[in-house]
C-alpha cells in the first residue's frame, strides 16, 4: 500500500535530477501532504517518452472502461498494483508496455501500537528525490475526445524498515535505485525481466520519523510544511 506522498519539487529540480524536460501546461503542484483518494496529478515519465516530465492523475483508468463516470468510480481501486498479481488483473495489463516513474521526495505510512497508528514521514537519507515504479494509461473517452492520463503505484512486500513501519499491511511503494530507474521505463523487455525489477529498496538508504497526527486531520490542512516536522511519541518504542 502507498496511499500518501509528498512531492515538495520544482521543474528544475526535476529536470536536474532526472534528466529529462518538463513538458505540461502546467507547474507541477507543491505537495508536502497529498492523498491518493484526492486523486492529484503527479510528475512521471513514461515509457513511451523517456525524455518528457509530465503531469499524470495518480488513479489508472484502465483503456477498456466504458465511460469517464466509471472510471471516475473505478480508480479509487487503482492507486496500487502489487506486483504479484500485476500480469494476471485487467485491470493492470499496461504493465507489459505502459511503465512509468513516478517521481517523489516522501510518502507517509501508519504504524499500529498497542490498538493505535503512529504516522511515519518516510523517504531517502540523502533526502534527493526518488522514482517510484508506476504503470500508466491514456484513456480516451469517446464522447468527447478527452484523454486521461492515470497512473498507479506498484507495491511489494516490505523491507525490513517498513515491515516494522507498515506493521499491519508488511507492504511498500516499489522505490528504484537510480541505476534501474531507466531500465524500468524500457519498452521492450519481457514479462520475467520486468519481474527482475520487483526488488525491496535497501533499508540502509531510507530513513522515517514520526510526526504529528496532522496528517489524518479533518478541520486543518494537511498540506503545510509543519506535516512533515518530526514529532516523538514517548509511549512508542523505536524501529
Amino acid at each position: 500500500m502507498c496511499y500518501h506522498l509528498s512531492t515538495k519539487i520544482n521543474v528544475a529540480e526535476l529536470e536536474t535530477r532526472f534528466e529529462a524536460t518538463y513538458d505540461a501546461a502546467e507547474a507541477p503542484t507543491t505537495y508536502h501532504h497529498v492523498s491518493g483518494f484526492a486523486y492529484p496529478k503527479i510528475p512521471v515519465i513514461t515509457s513511451e517518452e523517456p525524455n518528457r516530465i509530465k503531469l499524470y492523475q495518480w488513479g489508472l483508468i484502465p483503456a477498456w472502461t466504458k465511460s469517464k463516470a466509471d472510471g471516475e468510480k473505478f480508480r479509487a481501486n487503482t492507486l496500487n498494483a502489487r506486483s504479484e498479481t500485476i500480469f494476471e488483473k485487467p485491470s493492470f495489463r499496461s504493465v507489459s508496455k505502459k511503465r512509468c516513474l513516478v517521481l517523489v521526495d516522501g510518502f507517509y505510512e501508519w504504524r499500529d501500537y498497542n490498538k493505535k497508528k503512529y504516522p511515519y514521514y518516510i523517504h531517502l537519507k540523502n533526502n534527493e528525490l526518488f522514482a517510484m515504479g508506476g504503470i500508466y494509461e491514456n484513456w480516451a473517452d469517446k464522447e468527447t475526445g478527452e484523454i486521461l492520463d492515470t497512473f498507479s503505484i506498484v507495491t511489494l512486500d516490505a523491507n525490513p524498515l517498513m515491515a516494522k513501519i507498515h506493521n499491519s499491511k508488511l507492504r511498500m511503494p516499489l522505490i528504484l535505485p537510480k541505476e534501474t530507474e531507466r531500465l524500468w521505463i524500457e519498452p521492450k523487455v519481457d514479462k520475467d525481466f520486468i519481474g527482475s525489477l520487483f526488488k525491496q529498496f535497501p533499508e540502509n538508504e531510507m530513513a522515517a520519523h514520526t510526526i504529528s497526527k496532522l496528517i489524518t486531520s479533518r478541520t486543518q490542512n494537511s498540506n503545510v510544511p509543519d506535516v512533515y516536522a518530526e514529532e516523538p511519541y514517548s509511549e512508542l518504542p523505536g524501529l
